[in-house]
């Protein structure tokens, strides 16, 4: 059994729509849990069985995997022939787990580095580089192709824009960057999930 713990307008909104796009919500078990919030609001839920009572968490069998980037890698082991899969083997695998990485390495630290307004701070930008080498890093990618992977549509595109879902004045005002930005939102399976958790 596959149970997945979610909260609506959190970080585990990427593995919702990763569930979506992968045609898994009658494989996975969704349960909804409260977390607390920035504002205040809400608070932990003894049903969460992730250890600091956080979304997104994943039971698999028993076995609990937490964090967005390793719940990704795993659902595409899991289900290898599922649509946007890469699992083990593919000819992408490896730069696919390369921008879970990034993302979760870099990139959510260099946000949050610029939102608490310490981005500037020499050793931050030595250890997470900076927003210019974040953009210029993902408009080279992005280069001729619509999505992070040649093969097209993947998780990694959808934790990489996860960020921007939150506020688009964040996202690079490069034009490649922008156009990918609205693809990913523009998807189905991304509508379906924002659609519900408006409702």
């Amino acid at each position: 059994m596959i149970r997945f713990y979610h909260s609506a307008h959190s970080r585990s909104g990427t593995v919702a729509m990763a569930i979506e796009e992968m045609g898994l919500s009658a494989e996975i078990e969704t349960k909804i849990v409260s977390v607390a919030r920035q504002d205040g609001s809400g608070g932990p839920d003894a049903d969460n069985p992730h250890p600091e009572k956080k979304v997104p968490a994943l039971e698999v069998d028993g076995t609990l995997v937490t964090e967005r980037a390793a719940i990704l890698a795993l659902l595409s082991e899991l289900f290898p022939d599922a649509p946007t899969a890469v699992p083990p083997g593919h000819p992408e695998r490896g730069p696919f787990l390369m921008w879970l990485a990034y993302y979760a390495g870099v990139v959510e630290p260099l946000i949050m580095g610029m939102v608490c307004e310490v981005a500037d701070n020499p050793i931050w930008v030595t250890t997470y580089r900076d927003m210019g080498a974040m953009t210029a890093r993902m408009e080279a990618a992005l280069e001729g192709q619509d999505y992070l992977l040649e093969s097209g549509f993947s998780a990694a595109d959808l934790i990489m824009a996860s960020p921007y879902q939150w506020n688009r004045d964040w996202l690079p005002k490069v034009p490649v960057i922008e156009a990918w930005f609205d693809r990913v939102n523009a998807r189905p399976a991304v509508q379906a999930v924002v659609a519900r958790e408006r409702a």
